[in-house]
C-alpha cells in the first residue's frame, strides 16, 4: 500500500505533467493528438523513478502512436520542466506507459452489447 506522501506526490505529478504536455510540449509539437490525458502516476518511495500512465484518444491510431512516441522521447524535457515547478530534492526518472483501460472498456462494452441474453423482467403473480 502506498503511503500518504507517495499518493500526494503522484497526484501532483499527474496534474503538473498534464499541464506540461498540454501547454509546453504541444507548443513544440503542434501535431500532437487532441485528447491526451495523464490517467495516473506511480511514484517510487525513494523518488528514483515514476511511472506515468498516458491515455491518448484519437480517431487516427497512427497519429495517436506518434503522439505517444513524442511524449516518450521528450521525457527529459518533461522532467526538466517538472523540476521547475516541483520543489523536491530528487526528481524521479519518468517512464511513460500507455493506459489502454478505455479501449479495454470499450471492447468489453461491445462484447456485452453483442450478447443476446433474454431479459426476465416478468414477476410471478
Amino acid at each position: 500500500m502506498r503511503g500518504i506522501r507517495e499518493q500526494r506526490l503522484a497526484g501532483e505529478f499527474q496534474k503538473e505533467i498534464y499541464g506540461i504536455i498540454s501547454e509546453k510540449l504541444r507548443a513544440k509539437f503542434p501535431g500532437l493528438s487532441a485528447i491526451i490525458s495523464v490517467t495516473s502516476a506511480d511514484v517510487a518511495p525513494d523518488l528514483k523513478s515514476a511511472r506515468i500512465y498516458i491515455s491518448i484518444y484519437d480517431a487516427d491510431k497512427e497519429r495517436a502512436n506518434r503522439s505517444f512516441e513524442v511524449i516518450k522521447e521528450n521525457a527529459g524535457f518533461i522532467r526538466f520542466e517538472l523540476s521547475k515547478v516541483m520543489h523536491i530534492r530528487t526528481m524521479p526518472e519518468l517512464r511513460f506507459l500507455k493506459d489502454e483501460s478505455m479501449q479495454y472498456g470499450e471492447k468489453i462494452d461491445k462484447i456485452l452489447s453483442d450478447l443476446d441474453v433474454p431479459c426476465e423482467d416478468k414477476k410471478d403473480e
